[in-house]
């Protein structure tokens, strides 16, 4: 086998064990959470891609990744709260909310160290620019 194959492999059965940890978590989210949930986990697959791949397919899938987490991180600042939710459901639900940003938070961490390695970021006068 090839060793982009086998890396690959290895990134798929890594997101399906910490998605199977996950199980518990995501039976107490509602619907948006479930689903925003579910986009983080796509975003971290692609971003073990990226990891794992080399050149240009390396930089395609930093661009898709970066792309979803601009787009989940939207949602997730727009995401409120259902009105009614008693104290604990309410405790939860901003559990829940606070434990996907810090994933993505993390994975946005790994992303930027990953550009850094590979010298696709620098530092121009207004801050970090792609090259």
């Amino acid at each position: 086998m090839q060793m982009q194959t086998i890396k690959q492999m290895i990134a798929a059965a890594a997101v399906c064990s910490v998605s199977l940890l996950s199980i518990p978590a995501i039976a107490a989210q509602d619907e948006a959470q479930r689903q925003m949930t579910e986009r983080v986990m796509a975003a971290k697959q692609k971003l073990q891609q990226a990891e794992a791949a080399k050149g240009a397919e390396r930089q395609k899938l930093m661009e898709e990744h970066m792309n979803m987490m601009n787009e989940t991180m939207g949602k997730m600042q727009a995401m409120k709260p259902k009105a009614g939710m008693s104290m604990q459901e309410h405790e939860d639900w901003i559990n829940q909310h606070q434990k996907l940003m810090e994933d993505m938070m993390g994975q946005m961490m790994k992303e930027h160290h990953m550009l850094m390695d590979t010298g696709c970021m620098s530092m121009g006068p207004g801050g970090m620019h792609k090259q």
